[in-house]
């Protein structure tokens, strides 16, 4: 994972470099002025997983008892949870960072490794926090959307956040390469999987892209401001709607 968090930022390095001289002038999202860059790369990573992850995706889940992909998602879920601890301190959230503590404890004992996920039984639910959360939270602006080769939508804020993240994840102090890279890969796999019944709903946009671009920004808008969009994103959204009615296809 490491290795792929380098690769991919010397890959935007050079998409800065050519793709953000010039942009046509025209309507665009304010939230999105790389608009032409990112495109190019979402348009990239769409072959790349079209050719690589969604196969292997679909073969994953054919090939794999239900029973064992829920077991590979709880085992990442539980093995990643002190990101969502160290961010409830972050945040101010001591309540939630003891339930989580319990939940991390049960599930890492009881549930085998985290393999299954008893905390959920007993009342101990599932928190989502991460750094980029954590910085909303602190006053930091969202930044400009981004598309980031091979991991796909970001904002310039939550990219920053994700170096916290991967810090305060148990994975990157594994020394073993082979372990590193082999749970790195099935956390991969595993993740692609259970965005495979979003595609359909992807494909069938008018402009995919811009589908996308709105689902990511709208969701982490919910994660930061706890479903309360700020004055700011409101204004925002109204100029995204007013530019997507110019740019809709005529009726027929």
């Amino acid at each position: 994972m490491r290795s792929t968090i380098r690769l991919s930022l010397l890959a935007l390095g050079l998409l800065l470099t050519l793709g953000c001289a010039a942009l046509p002038p025209g309507k665009r999202d304010p939230r999105d002025p790389w608009e032409r860059m990112n495109r190019a790369t979402y348009r990239f990573n769409d072959r790349f997983d079209r050719a690589i992850f969604q196969p292997v995706a679909r073969g994953y889940r054919k090939v794999t008892p239900q029973l064992v992909q829920t077991g590979v998602s709880n085992f990442f879920d539980n093995l990643e949870y002190p990101v969502v601890m160290v961010n409830d301190l972050l945040q101010g959230q001591f309540r939630p960072f003891v339930s989580d503590t319990g939940r991390l404890l049960l599930n890492t004992t009881v549930g085998i490794g985290g393999l299954t996920d008893p905390a959920t039984r007993v009342g101990l639910d599932k928190n989502d926090r991460d750094f980029g959360q954590t910085l909303g939270k602190w006053g930091v602006g969202v930044g400009p959307y981004l598309v980031i080769p091979i991991l796909g939508p970001c904002d310039v804020r939550d990219a920053v956040g994700r170096v916290g993240d991967e810090y305060s994840n148990p994975r990157h102090y594994i020394r073993n390469t082979y372990v590193d890279y082999g749970l790195a890969l099935l956390r991969a796999i595993d993740t692609r999987t259970r965005l495979l019944e979003a595609q359909g709903a992807i494909d069938s946009a008018y402009d995919p892209y811009a589908f996308v671009r709105g689902v990511y920004l709208q969701h982490r808008a919910f994660k930061v401001n706890g479903g309360q969009s700020t004055e700011e994103e409101q204004q925002e959204q109204k100029l995204l709607e007013e530019s997507e009615q110019d740019q809709a296809p005529p009726p027929h």
